[in-house]
Protein backbone atom coordinates (compact mmCIF):
# COMPACT_ATOMS: atom_id res chain seq x y z
CA UNK A 1 0.00 0.00 0.00
CA UNK A 2 0.94 3.53 -0.55
CA UNK A 3 1.26 6.48 2.17
CA UNK A 4 2.57 9.75 2.29
CA UNK A 5 5.29 10.72 5.04
CA UNK A 6 6.03 14.57 6.37
CA UNK A 7 9.70 14.14 6.25
CA UNK A 8 9.87 18.09 7.38
CA UNK A 9 10.64 21.00 5.91
CA UNK A 10 7.99 21.32 3.76
CA UNK A 11 8.26 17.88 2.17
CA UNK A 12 6.06 14.86 1.72
CA UNK A 13 7.55 11.85 0.24
CA UNK A 14 4.40 9.04 -1.31
CA UNK A 15 6.09 5.90 -0.93
CA UNK A 16 5.29 2.09 0.04
CA UNK A 17 4.87 1.40 3.39
CA UNK A 18 3.77 -2.33 5.06
CA UNK A 19 -0.19 -3.21 6.06
CA UNK A 20 -0.51 -3.96 9.69
CA UNK A 21 -2.74 -6.20 10.94
CA UNK A 22 -4.74 -4.94 13.65
CA UNK A 23 -4.04 -6.60 17.05
CA UNK A 24 -6.50 -7.29 19.95
CA UNK A 25 -9.58 -4.31 19.75
CA UNK A 26 -7.56 -2.92 16.48
CA UNK A 27 -9.41 -2.18 13.23
CA UNK A 28 -7.71 -1.93 10.09
CA UNK A 29 -9.16 0.45 7.74
CA UNK A 30 -8.90 1.03 4.13
CA UNK A 31 -8.99 4.53 3.71
CA UNK A 32 -10.93 6.50 1.33
CA UNK A 33 -10.84 10.41 1.53
CA UNK A 34 -8.95 12.68 3.47
CA UNK A 35 -8.97 16.23 4.37
CA UNK A 36 -6.37 18.62 4.49
CA UNK A 37 -6.87 21.14 7.51
CA UNK A 38 -5.26 24.23 9.12
CA UNK A 39 -3.44 22.01 11.49
CA UNK A 40 -2.23 19.88 8.42
CA UNK A 41 -0.69 23.22 6.76
CA UNK A 42 0.76 23.94 10.37
CA UNK A 43 2.36 21.08 10.28
CA UNK A 44 3.42 21.66 6.58
CA UNK A 45 5.16 25.14 7.42
CA UNK A 46 7.05 23.40 10.40
CA UNK A 47 4.92 24.65 13.06
CA UNK A 48 4.68 22.14 15.35
CA UNK A 49 8.38 20.74 14.21
CA UNK A 50 9.10 20.24 17.88
CA UNK A 51 5.89 17.62 18.73
CA UNK A 52 5.73 15.76 15.06
CA UNK A 53 7.82 12.55 14.38
CA UNK A 54 9.25 12.57 11.11
CA UNK A 55 8.76 11.06 9.10
CA UNK A 56 5.18 10.36 10.02
CA UNK A 57 2.12 9.64 7.78
CA UNK A 58 -0.20 13.04 9.15
CA UNK A 59 -4.28 13.68 8.46
CA UNK A 60 -6.85 13.15 10.63
CA UNK A 61 -10.20 14.06 8.72
CA UNK A 62 -11.10 11.16 7.55
CA UNK A 63 -13.58 8.39 6.11
CA UNK A 64 -13.49 5.28 4.23
CA UNK A 65 -14.55 1.12 5.25
CA UNK A 66 -13.22 -1.71 7.63
CA UNK A 67 -11.24 -4.11 6.11
CA UNK A 68 -10.06 -6.17 9.01
CA UNK A 69 -11.25 -6.91 12.07
CA UNK A 70 -8.80 -7.63 15.32
CA UNK A 71 -9.66 -9.96 18.00
CA UNK A 72 -12.23 -8.75 20.39
CA UNK A 73 -13.79 -6.30 18.01
CA UNK A 74 -17.50 -7.28 17.98
CA UNK A 75 -19.50 -4.11 17.23
CA UNK A 76 -18.06 -3.58 13.27
CA UNK A 77 -18.32 -5.46 10.63
CA UNK A 78 -15.93 -5.61 7.64
CA UNK A 79 -17.20 -3.75 4.65
CA UNK A 80 -18.74 -1.01 7.28
CA UNK A 81 -18.74 2.66 6.61
CA UNK A 82 -16.70 4.59 9.21
CA UNK A 83 -14.80 7.29 10.39
CA UNK A 84 -11.92 8.08 12.73
CA UNK A 85 -12.28 10.56 15.97
CA UNK A 86 -8.67 11.05 16.00
CA UNK A 87 -8.60 11.52 20.24
CA UNK A 88 -6.32 8.95 22.11
CA UNK A 89 -7.29 9.60 25.98
CA UNK A 90 -5.33 6.21 27.34
CA UNK A 91 -3.77 8.45 29.37
CA UNK A 92 -6.50 10.03 31.28
CA UNK A 93 -6.46 10.25 34.85
CA UNK A 94 -8.78 11.39 37.85
CA UNK A 95 -7.47 14.51 37.88
CA UNK A 96 -8.91 14.96 34.43
CA UNK A 97 -11.73 14.56 35.85
CA UNK A 98 -13.82 12.90 33.19
CA UNK A 99 -12.82 15.05 30.19
CA UNK A 100 -11.27 12.55 28.52
CA UNK A 101 -11.16 14.27 25.01
CA UNK A 102 -8.92 17.67 26.97
CA UNK A 103 -7.05 15.27 29.37
CA UNK A 104 -3.61 16.10 30.06
CA UNK A 105 -2.39 13.45 28.19
CA UNK A 106 -4.31 13.51 25.53
CA UNK A 107 -2.96 11.98 22.03
CA UNK A 108 -3.80 13.42 19.48
CA UNK A 109 -3.95 10.66 15.91
CA UNK A 110 -2.75 11.74 12.88
CA UNK A 111 -0.18 14.26 14.56
CA UNK A 112 1.22 12.38 17.82
CA UNK A 113 1.12 9.10 16.11
CA UNK A 114 0.56 7.97 12.20
CA UNK A 115 -2.79 9.49 10.89
CA UNK A 116 -4.91 8.98 7.60
CA UNK A 117 -2.52 9.94 4.24
CA UNK A 118 -2.36 6.45 3.57
CA UNK A 119 -4.47 3.61 1.88
CA UNK A 120 -4.58 0.76 5.07
CA UNK A 121 -4.66 2.27 8.41
CA UNK A 122 -4.87 0.34 11.62
CA UNK A 123 -6.55 1.69 15.21
CA UNK A 124 -8.00 0.87 18.58
CA UNK A 125 -11.86 0.20 17.58
CA UNK A 126 -12.74 2.92 20.45
CA UNK A 127 -12.13 5.68 18.24
CA UNK A 128 -14.25 4.62 15.21
CA UNK A 129 -17.97 5.85 14.26
CA UNK A 130 -20.67 3.75 12.06
CA UNK A 131 -21.21 6.02 8.64
CA UNK A 132 -25.03 5.86 7.98
CA UNK A 133 -25.13 3.47 5.00
CA UNK A 134 -26.78 5.72 2.48
CA UNK A 135 -24.01 8.51 3.41
CA UNK A 136 -21.62 9.31 0.77
CA UNK A 137 -17.76 8.97 1.69
CA UNK A 138 -17.08 12.04 0.16
CA UNK A 139 -19.47 14.16 2.58
CA UNK A 140 -18.94 11.39 5.65
CA UNK A 141 -15.03 12.76 6.04
CA UNK A 142 -16.20 16.30 6.84
CA UNK A 143 -17.44 14.19 9.69
CA UNK A 144 -14.25 15.69 11.95
CA UNK A 145 -14.48 19.45 11.23
CA UNK A 146 -18.43 19.33 10.99
CA UNK A 147 -18.16 17.16 14.81
CA UNK A 148 -15.98 20.65 15.95
CA UNK A 149 -18.89 23.15 14.67
CA UNK A 150 -21.29 20.54 16.61
CA UNK A 151 -19.10 20.96 19.98
CA UNK A 152 -18.66 25.02 19.34
CA UNK A 153 -22.43 25.35 18.72
CA UNK A 154 -23.34 22.98 22.05
CA UNK A 155 -20.84 24.77 24.20
CA UNK A 156 -22.34 28.07 23.52
CA UNK A 157 -26.68 26.84 23.98
CA UNK A 158 -26.85 28.29 21.26
CA UNK A 159 -31.33 28.86 21.13
CA UNK A 160 -33.90 29.09 18.46
CA UNK A 161 -34.32 33.26 17.70
CA UNK A 162 -30.57 34.48 18.77
CA UNK A 163 -28.35 36.10 16.88
CA UNK A 164 -24.86 34.85 16.56
CA UNK A 165 -21.74 36.34 14.85
CA UNK A 166 -19.09 34.18 13.80
CA UNK A 167 -15.85 35.54 12.85
CA UNK A 168 -13.65 34.41 10.48
CA UNK A 169 -15.08 32.33 7.47
CA UNK A 170 -12.95 29.72 6.95
CA UNK A 171 -14.05 26.39 6.91
CA UNK A 172 -14.66 25.85 10.57
CA UNK A 173 -16.17 29.23 10.92
CA UNK A 174 -18.31 28.00 7.73
CA UNK A 175 -19.26 25.01 9.37
CA UNK A 176 -20.12 26.82 13.12
CA UNK A 177 -21.93 29.19 11.05
CA UNK A 178 -24.16 26.20 9.45
CA UNK A 179 -25.00 24.21 12.53
CA UNK A 180 -25.92 27.53 14.52
CA UNK A 181 -28.27 28.44 11.79
CA UNK A 182 -29.78 24.73 11.81
CA UNK A 183 -30.13 25.53 15.86
CA UNK A 184 -32.46 28.64 14.73
CA UNK A 185 -29.98 31.42 15.13
CA UNK A 186 -29.70 34.21 12.78
CA UNK A 187 -26.39 34.21 11.80
CA UNK A 188 -24.30 37.32 10.63
CA UNK A 189 -20.70 36.28 9.70
CA UNK A 190 -17.57 38.58 9.75
CA UNK A 191 -14.78 37.91 7.17
CA UNK A 192 -11.97 40.29 5.55
CA UNK A 193 -11.22 37.68 2.40
CA UNK A 194 -13.31 38.71 -0.37
CA UNK A 195 -13.65 34.83 -1.95
CA UNK A 196 -14.72 33.80 1.26
CA UNK A 197 -17.12 36.56 1.99
CA UNK A 198 -19.28 35.74 -1.57
CA UNK A 199 -18.63 32.31 -0.56
CA UNK A 200 -21.14 32.96 2.46
CA UNK A 201 -23.43 34.72 0.77
CA UNK A 202 -23.85 32.38 -1.57
CA UNK A 203 -25.01 29.74 0.99
CA UNK A 204 -27.38 32.42 2.60
CA UNK A 205 -25.53 34.28 5.08
CA UNK A 206 -25.64 37.86 5.84
CA UNK A 207 -21.66 38.19 5.60
CA UNK A 208 -19.86 41.36 6.44
CA UNK A 209 -16.40 42.44 6.07
CA UNK A 210 -15.67 44.13 9.79
CA UNK A 211 -13.22 47.16 7.99
CA UNK A 212 -16.29 48.15 6.34
CA UNK A 213 -19.38 48.76 8.66
CA UNK A 214 -19.79 49.21 12.11
CA UNK A 215 -20.29 45.74 12.94
CA UNK A 216 -21.19 46.84 16.70
CA UNK A 217 -23.86 49.09 15.52
CA UNK A 218 -24.93 46.55 13.08
CA UNK A 219 -25.63 44.16 15.97
CA UNK A 220 -27.78 46.24 18.00
CA UNK A 221 -29.75 47.63 14.90
CA UNK A 222 -30.48 43.60 14.21
CA UNK A 223 -31.61 43.31 17.79
CA UNK A 224 -33.79 46.31 19.06
CA UNK A 225 -30.50 47.93 20.20
CA UNK A 226 -29.45 44.59 22.46
CA UNK A 227 -26.68 43.57 20.66
CA UNK A 228 -25.75 39.88 19.22
CA UNK A 229 -26.89 37.01 22.22
CA UNK A 230 -23.49 35.11 21.22
CA UNK A 231 -20.09 35.63 19.47
CA UNK A 232 -17.78 32.45 18.21
CA UNK A 233 -14.42 33.88 17.54
CA UNK A 234 -12.91 31.66 14.68
CA UNK A 235 -10.34 34.00 13.28
CA UNK A 236 -7.64 33.91 15.80
CA UNK A 237 -6.84 37.40 14.71
CA UNK A 238 -5.90 39.80 17.61
CA UNK A 239 -8.21 42.50 16.62
CA UNK A 240 -11.22 40.27 16.26
CA UNK A 241 -10.26 39.17 20.54
CA UNK A 242 -10.00 42.93 21.55
CA UNK A 243 -13.37 44.12 19.52
CA UNK A 244 -15.55 40.94 19.91
CA UNK A 245 -16.93 41.95 23.70
CA UNK A 246 -18.44 45.15 21.90
CA UNK A 247 -20.46 43.35 19.66
CA UNK A 248 -22.54 41.76 22.43
CA UNK A 249 -26.39 42.49 24.03
CA UNK A 250 -26.38 41.90 28.14
CA UNK A 251 -24.86 38.75 29.30
CA UNK A 252 -23.74 37.67 25.92
CA UNK A 253 -21.73 34.87 25.53
CA UNK A 254 -18.46 34.17 23.75
CA UNK A 255 -17.39 30.83 22.36
CA UNK A 256 -13.81 30.83 21.97
CA UNK A 257 -12.76 28.23 19.06
CA UNK A 258 -9.46 29.96 17.50
CA UNK A 259 -6.15 28.81 18.72
CA UNK A 260 -4.13 31.85 20.58
CA UNK A 261 -0.60 30.69 21.48
CA UNK A 262 0.51 33.78 23.01
CA UNK A 263 -1.77 36.01 25.19
CA UNK A 264 -3.67 39.12 23.41
CA UNK A 265 -5.50 42.01 24.36
CA UNK A 266 -9.44 40.99 26.05
CA UNK A 267 -11.54 44.24 26.92
CA UNK A 268 -12.25 42.75 30.72
CA UNK A 269 -14.31 45.67 31.99
CA UNK A 270 -16.75 44.52 29.17
CA UNK A 271 -17.32 41.13 30.86
CA UNK A 272 -17.77 43.38 33.88
CA UNK A 273 -19.85 45.84 32.87
CA UNK A 274 -22.31 43.58 31.04
CA UNK A 275 -21.66 40.30 32.63
CA UNK A 276 -20.30 38.80 29.66
CA UNK A 277 -19.39 34.97 29.76
CA UNK A 278 -16.65 33.69 28.02
CA UNK A 279 -16.41 29.92 26.55
CA UNK A 280 -13.57 27.97 25.77
CA UNK A 281 -14.42 24.86 22.97
CA UNK A 282 -11.81 22.45 22.10
CA UNK A 283 -12.29 19.18 19.45
CA UNK A 284 -14.92 17.58 20.33
CA UNK A 285 -16.65 14.35 22.40
CA UNK A 286 -17.85 11.05 21.40
CA UNK A 287 -21.94 12.63 20.97
CA UNK A 288 -20.75 15.28 18.74
CA UNK A 289 -19.27 13.02 16.33
CA UNK A 290 -22.91 11.51 16.28
CA UNK A 291 -24.46 14.73 15.85
CA UNK A 292 -22.22 15.59 13.11
CA UNK A 293 -23.21 12.19 11.52
CA UNK A 294 -26.83 12.57 11.85
CA UNK A 295 -26.51 16.53 10.22
CA UNK A 296 -24.85 14.49 6.96
CA UNK A 297 -27.37 11.78 6.75
CA UNK A 298 -30.26 14.29 7.31
CA UNK A 299 -28.97 16.29 4.43
CA UNK A 300 -30.30 19.24 4.87
CA UNK A 301 -26.80 21.25 4.83
CA UNK A 302 -25.31 22.30 1.98
CA UNK A 303 -21.58 20.23 2.98
CA UNK A 304 -21.25 19.00 -0.96
CA UNK A 305 -20.61 23.08 -1.72
CA UNK A 306 -17.51 22.88 1.01
CA UNK A 307 -15.72 20.40 -0.89
CA UNK A 308 -13.50 22.71 -3.37
CA UNK A 309 -10.98 19.65 -4.97
CA UNK A 310 -10.67 15.74 -4.60
CA UNK A 311 -6.84 15.37 -5.51
CA UNK A 312 -5.12 12.19 -5.57
CA UNK A 313 -2.44 10.37 -2.79
CA UNK A 314 0.31 10.53 -5.17
CA UNK A 315 -0.43 14.17 -6.07
CA UNK A 316 -0.25 15.17 -2.17
CA UNK A 317 3.04 16.73 -1.91
CA UNK A 318 2.04 19.23 -5.46
CA UNK A 319 -1.50 19.87 -3.49
CA UNK A 320 0.20 21.38 0.00
CA UNK A 321 2.24 23.74 -2.11
CA UNK A 322 -0.65 25.01 -4.10
CA UNK A 323 -2.97 25.35 -0.54
CA UNK A 324 0.43 27.05 0.55
CA UNK A 325 0.33 29.74 -2.18
CA UNK A 326 -3.76 29.81 -2.42
CA UNK A 327 -5.55 29.09 0.76
CA UNK A 328 -8.69 30.79 0.79
CA UNK A 329 -10.81 27.13 -0.74
CA UNK A 330 -12.96 25.40 1.90
CA UNK A 331 -11.90 22.11 1.90
CA UNK A 332 -9.44 19.71 -0.48
CA UNK A 333 -9.69 16.02 0.12
CA UNK A 334 -7.72 12.99 -1.29
CA UNK A 335 -8.81 10.22 -2.12
CA UNK A 336 -6.70 7.64 -1.15
CA UNK A 337 -8.23 4.61 -3.19
CA UNK A 338 -6.28 6.72 -5.98
CA UNK A 339 -2.39 5.78 -5.17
Amino acid sequence: MKAAYYEGNRTFTVRDAAIIPPGPGEVRLQVAYVGICGTDLHIYHGAMDQRVKTPLVIGHEMSGTVAELGAGVTHLRVGDKVVVRPLDNRGETPADRGYGHICRNLKFIGIDSPGAFQQSWTLPAFVIHQVPAQVDLKLAALTEPLAVACHDVRRGQVRAGELAVVIGGGPIGILVALVARAAGARVVLSEVNEQRLQFARELGFEAVHPGQIDLPAYCRELTEGRGADIVFEVSGARAAAATMTELLALRGRIVLVAIYPKPVEVNLFQFFWKELQLCGARVYEPEDYEEALRLIAADTLPLARLITQVGKLADLPAIFRALDAAPEGMKTLIDCTQA
